[in-house]
């Protein structure tokens, strides 16, 4: 892929070459983790458990033991391979919630991670753990962001029991131990991830949860699965794009960039205008997302003359990405989460996690709650491929996500733009009606004379995401990674 030019005289963000493998993450310890498993002879598999797991420890706002995890999975000569991490909703569920003990699905984190050690891994899962073990039992200072978010949710936790977790009386600087959590992961790592789900930590979960008053239960971890299938594959020039499958919303950004793509050549400056459109139009088929590959076939339709102002997607923000390549030709994309902040904020004493409240994702029609059913969720990495290049691209935001890729994608591969400046440049969110756009970005003007609701808002607002960015290229595994949030990228 034509896509790597030197920026490191610029402000954009280089894209860096490594020898071993090259990882994109959240936060620079969960980067770190993952350089520690490949300079040791991981692959990237080990890597992104290793990173994943990190920021389990440093960012329980955002992810954790008690959530889930997607990723797209490529390897040279092999067909790409998506994971569904996610779990079900209890088979005793009489009402799904957006919040509290009946929000809460099968947390399905620990058994993704099991899977892709298995069938990628070079380490064992308890050396892939061996850097969160370390940084959960030495403390990690409290950042101001995650002090701000504990004082917001703090009448949630509370309600969910959190009373006793000594991150509710941290200051920023202060060191956040969590030596229950490090003893939770010894365990996983010792014996396998399915303890999580057949032994003490389910017990304790599903103690916890049947005493607030919710379902979840020993049985339904027990039942949990880790579903591995086909992605969703389309087509732009002589790149596939690879995204997730049902139950989560990649197809959406699928539909876009198919709709994009069959547009051809758009007239001058009307690309923002119609990529806020073909979102709006793809946000619509949100409930049908279990239709998967048959929505490509659904016409979405753009007024080149004016904004069409159909709203879709939502407010949400939460998740973490983590991005890897390795010099063999692995490549994975994954994301992570509890879904809001501190997900159902249903906490655990035993295990130190809050669990997730991803049954908040229910809607209604073919999204309705049901027992054992999942919901559709907004997590959507994607790959980029070709031949034997290939990209993972991933980055938070909830419904932002589809938006984020889209315009990073179109812009690499409709519009020419290198991959480190198509990540580094302003970004629009369509959000509730409203059309958030970043200060900085020169088209908006061009969007309010189309009649979007134009809100301006400081480049780089949590809104716009956060993208990781790691694969190989030219037998070069690389990664570059967003100036916004804490993203980083490292290399081994």
């Amino acid at each position: 892929m034509e896509l790597i030019r030197e920026s490191y005289s610029s402000q954009i963000r280089p894209v860096l070459h490594g020898l071993a493998g090259a990882v994109s993450a959240a936060h620079p310890l969960a980067v770190a983790a993952g350089q520690e498993l490949l300079q040791s002879g991981g692959s990237a598999a080990d890597a992104a458990i290793a990173a994943q797991a990190v920021l389990c420890v440093v960012a329980p706002d955002a992810c954790g033991l008690g959530g889930d995890m997607f990723a797209l999975v490529h390897s040279i000569g092999g067909d790409p391979v998506a994971i569904n991490a996610s779990g079900a909703a209890p088979m005793a569920l009489s009402h799904a919630a957006a919040d509290g003990p009946n929000s809460i699905t099968v947390p399905g984190i620990v058994d993704g991670w099991g899977r892709l050690s298995d069938r990628w891994g070079k380490a064992s899962l308890a050396r892939c753990l061996e850097p969160a073990i370390r940084i959960a039992r030495g403390g990690v200072p409290v950042t101001g962001a995650l002090a701000a978010t504990v004082d917001a949710q703090r009448q949630r936790l509370l309600r969910g029991g959190a009373a006793p977790w000594s991150l509710l009386s941290l200051s920023p600087g202060q060191l956040f131990i969590q030596n229950a959590l490090a003893d939770l992961l010894e365990t996983i790592g010792r014996e396998g991830a399915r303890s999580f789900y057949e032994g003490e930590a389910a017990a304790s979960i599903g103690q916890t949860v049947l005493g607030l008053g919710g379902a979840l239960s020993p049985a339904d971890f027990a039942a949990h699965r880790t579903e591995i299938r086909a992605p969703i594959l389309t087509r732009m020039g002589d790149v596939t794009v690879a995204t997730q499958p049902p139950m989560a919303q990649g197809v959406l950004l699928s539909m876009a960039l198919s709709a994009l793509d069959g547009l051809g050549p758009l007239p001058e400056g009307l690309g923002d205008h119609v990529g806020v459109e073909l979102t709006e139009a793809a946000f619509a088929f949100r409930a049908r997302v279990g239709e998967g590959e048959k929505l490509l076939s659904e016409n979405l339709s753009v007024d080149f003359t004016r904004a069409g102002l159909r709203g879709g997607p939502r407010a949400y923000l939460h998740t973490a990405g983590v991005a890897v390549g390795d010099r063999a030709g692995l490549t994975i994309s994954s994301l992570v989460s509890v879904f809001d902040d501190f997900g159902s904020c249903v906490y655990v004493p035993a295990c130190g996690v809050t669990l997730n409240n991803r049954a908040g994702g229910f809607t209604d029609g073919p999204n309705a709650a049901a027992p054992g059913k999942r919901p559709v969720h907004t997590l959507a990495p994607a790959l980029l491929m070709r031949g034997a290049d290939s990209i993972g691209l991933a980055t938070p935001g909830a419904d932002g996500q589809v938006q984020t890729l889209l315009q990073v994608t179109a812009a690499i591969l409709r519009d020419g733009v290198d991959l480190a400046q198509a990540i580094a440049k302003p970004r629009w969110r369509s959000e509730n009606g409203a059309l958030l756009v970043e200060e900085s970005h020169p088209g908006a003007a061009r969007l309010k004379t189309l009649g979007h609701r134009v809100r301006p808002l400081p480049d780089g607002d949590t809104r716009f995401g956060a993208v990781v960015c790691a694969g190989r290229v030219g037998d070069i595994p690389i990664a570059v990674s967003d100036w916004r949030r804490h993203t980083w990228s490292g290399v081994a």
